[in-house]
């Protein structure tokens, strides 16, 4: 099979995203597994970084591995029913992944808040509802794609051939009626009512670090002043994968509509579609990791304090 060198590149490094995400991830799933067999306690923000992670884990599985599998020869190695199968699960996951993100912005934006009686009731609520938070996203996810098997088909289905979009292991049915139109602008509004809490919570948390530091410039001495505190920390981690989500999401979303309106399957667009789909899942693990004590902590949990 002869191979086109840029989008043999382009796999490469799709392949070496799948490599390193996977490591990241399984990473902070292992240190959480530790945690619970050692009865640590978790936290309200651990358990939305646990369900953050184990989506990002299973969208690059599911996004990365057939693209690349396609790629180099296995057309057919999906069913019609194993196709639907993967991609509902990869949007389900990629929901949670948003909502998670969501989730943890607007937690981290309450805790940082001032401690005044208002607060401190809805601190008191955040922290009491996050579980059940995390449970009812899936649900939400599971019931909001429910249509997505409907519009995928495996490579070997031939009806209505020409009203499909194959990007190697699967086909996407292209359709134009009302009720397409309708199922994906309510998609898209869930996406956005999510994007817009997360600036919301961005804007407050970055208002609350600029007061801190006006603040503590006026406390002590310079070496008071460098000193950076674990919520201050754990804001900027977070403010980090804000805007590595917005920007990753942002140029996936512009190659999607691109690849939509184009009457032929691009291969390169469609490979550099699935690595822009799966840098976050890649890059957010790293960025958590650096936001712990100490990397013994993570691969060996038992031996820190938390």
């Amino acid at each position: 099979m002869k191979m086109d060198p840029g989008n043999f590149a382009i796999e490469t490094f799709l392949f070496c995203q799948i490599t390193v995400g996977m490591f990241g991830n399984s990473s902070i799933l292992f240190y959480y597994i530790i945690l619970i067999f050692t009865e640590k306690h978790l936290t309200s923000k651990d358990l939305i970084i646990e369900h953050l992670t184990f989506a990002n884990y299973l969208t690059v599985i599911l996004r990365g591995f057939p693209q690349t599998m396609s790629y180099f020869g296995f057309k057919n190695f999906l069913d019609d029913m194993g196709c639907k199968l993967i991609v509902y699960i990869s949007r389900i996951t990629r929901g949670v992944s948003l909502y998670a993100l969501c989730l943890l912005s607007c937690f981290q934006a309450i805790t940082t808040s001032p401690n005044n009686s208002r607060w401190i009731k809805l601190k008191y609520r955040a922290t009491k509802y996050i579980g059940p938070s995390c449970s009812v996203s899936c649900l939400v996810h599971l019931l909001l794609n429910i249509l997505t098997p409907l519009r995928e088909s495996g490579t070997n289905y031939k009806k209505n051939a020409t009203n499909r979009l194959s990007y190697g292991y699967c086909s996407l049915f292209a359709s134009d009626s009302v009720a397409t139109t309708l199922y994906i602008s309510l998609v898209c509004f869930s996406d956005v009512f999510c994007l817009g809490l997360m600036a919301c919570s961005s804007i407050s948390m970055v208002s609350i670090l600029y007061r801190h530091e006006r603040q503590v410039k006026h406390i002590h001495s310079a070496q008071y002043f460098l000193k950076v505190y674990p919520e201050d920390r754990a804001t900027q981690t977070i403010l980090i994968l804000l805007c590595t989500f917005v920007i990753s999401y942002s140029f996936s979303s512009i190659v999607a509509i691109i690849r939509t309106y184009l009457n032929y399957p691009v291969i390169w667009g469609v490979n550099i579609f699935t690595s822009l789909e799966i840098f976050f899942p890649m890059f957010c693990p790293f960025v958590l990791i650096t936001n712990m004590r100490s990397s013994s902590n993570l691969f060996l949990p038992c031996l820190g304090k938390r």
